[in-house]
């Protein structure tokens, strides 16, 4: 990768003499580095060792780095009473903490909130039950590990990781004790599927949160993200739990009871293709918009596909046709469905919490000459930025255990380096897949997911070290082997 025009003016910049430490860190390439890598050591030590939430922990860190690199406090978060006759001021909106918080959340807020709420229609309808049981019915017993797959694979596209778990874990432990073997043959299928969508795939916060940050079509990241993960979704959900299931023997715990949703009314079944049909709308709306605007003319056709297949509009439709599909053609109101929404948009804070305070962390990184500089030491490497990417996402999910937060630390650090570069949209979509491949390698202890799994599928540390740790791994492997491949050909 060519040194970036920012990174020269970094190194041409006057080098200050020795007995100067702080000019040295703070205006050559050498110290800039050397301050990002302390920034990243405390960033990780305040998360793993402290437990400080990521987002206080990104927040801290990116003001503290702000500081030590001495940029203007008035340029970090802005004034406390603007000047309307002081040209040269910092207007308001214009600060660091302003932009990198506001510029990532203002793209991604609406998106996430309305995934979430699409998913907790489809959770209460018994949408994940539907399709369970047509899948069992048309691959039969033997097939049933697949069966388990695809119900992950197509119900973890508008449903986040641990709630795919929560919902159908008790799906996975009826099929088990059906099949009468490991629960493991059944169980990894089932998360594979999850954590493929989860990674790869918008709505989720990750790669949702990338699209912002590298200015990237999400139709593109849709499409990258299927052609890179559905293979490793084969390799890690399919091959790997056929080939474990039969070694690690895992029995359904007896202490398993299938409770119902208490007082709940008598409603109607949902159908497969109702649940298909609201699964796959926003996607074909998203992707309609995306090829529209390569291959169609400027016209009322464009527009009209530009309108609705903008994610959020998209998603709105998905959300409205959920809502009476799955709601008040069953029986349900329109109250009990703003209960329904209101209850699950009420998690999500966090994660956009974390997400806005990564893209701070970014955009202080960028302003900074940090960016600059790391550009300059990825171009003097050789090393392509999809490896570059691969490598920094890996190292930070086995240090901190957040697929999510490791996606966006990642990407607020090679932001600069990826948007001085000339990438094409399919360039950029697959830089952002090789950074979700990253953050899922090797999920171990720190990992939240992985105490999770254990809990919930009776397995020891050792046994789910051997199954879901190496299903992550693969998953994370085989999706960067195809984002090299596709890299090739665009």
């Amino acid at each position: 990768m060519p040194i970036t025009a920012l990174a020269r003016s970094v190194v041409a910049a006057a080098t200050p003499a020795p007995s100067d430490p702080i000019g040295w860190l703070q205006q050559t390439t050498p110290g800039l580095l050397i301050l990002c890598a302390v920034a990243i050591a405390v960033l990780l030590f305040l998360i793993i060792r402290v437990k400080l939430e990521p987002f206080i922990s990104l927040f801290i860190v990116g003001i503290g780095l702000a500081l030590a690199t001495g940029t203007s406090i008035y340029q970090i978060v802005g004034v406390a009473v603007p000047d309307p006759f002081d040209d040269e001021q910092i207007k308001p909106g214009a600060s660091l903490l302003e932009t990198g918080f506001g510029g990532i959340l203002g793209h991604i807020t609406i998106i996430i909130g309305l995934g979430t709420v699409l998913g907790a229609i489809l959770e209460r309808s018994g949408g994940a039950d539907v399709l369970i049981r047509k899948l069992l019915g048309r691959f039969g017993e033997r097939g049933a590990p697949i069966a388990m797959g695809l119900t992950g694979l197509i119900f973890g596209i508008p449903v986040f990781f641990d709630v795919g778990i929560f919902v159908l874990a008790p799906l996975v432990y009826i099929t088990a004790r059906r099949g009468g073997k490991s629960l493991v043959l059944y169980a990894l299928p089932m998360l594979a599927g999850l954590s493929m969508t989860h990674a790869f795939l918008p709505p989720h916060p990750g790669p949702t949160a990338l699209a912002g940050t590298f200015e990237v079509g999400l139709g593109w990241l849709i499409l990258m993200g299927f052609l890179c993960g559905i293979p490793a979704f084969i390799a890690s959900g399919i091959a790997w739990p056929l080939w474990i299931g039969k070694r690690v023997m895992v029995s359904v715990p007896e202490e398993y009871v299938l409770e119902p949703e208490d007082d709940a009314p008598e409603r109607k079944d949902v159908s497969l293709w109702s649940v298909g049909l609201i699964i796959i709308t926003p996607i074909l709306l998203i992707l309609a918009a995306t090829f529209g605007a390569l291959a169609l003319p400027n016209g009322p056709v464009l527009e009209a596909l530009t309108l609705i297949g903008n994610p959020a509009v998209a998603l709105t439709i998905a959300v409205c046709l959920a809502y009476y599909v799955l709601g008040v053609r069953r029986g349900m109101t329109l109250a009990e469905l703003g209960e329904l929404s209101g209850q699950s948009l009420r998690p999500i804070g966090m994660i956009l919490l974390v997400v806005g305070a990564g893209a701070f962390f970014g955009a202080v990184i960028s302003a900074t000459g940090v960016g600059a500089a790391l550009a300059e030491v990825l171009g003097s490497l050789g090393l392509p930025i999809i490896v570059s990417a691969y490598l920094i996402s890996s190292g930070l999910r086995i240090a901190q255990g957040s697929a999510t937060a490791a996606i966006v630390i990642t990407a607020g650090i090679l932001q600069p380096v990826v948007l001085a570069g000339d990438y094409s949209q399919p360039q950029l979509a697959l830089i952002g897949i090789a950074i979700a491949a990253g953050s899922i390698t090797l999920s171990h202890v720190n990992d939240g997911g992985f105490w999770i799994i254990a809990k919930y599928f009776n397995m020891s540390v050792k046994q789910t070290l051997a199954t879901w740790t190496v299903l992550e791994t693969i998953l994370s492997v085989v999706g960067f082997g195809m984002v090299a491949l596709i890299w090739l050909f665009v």
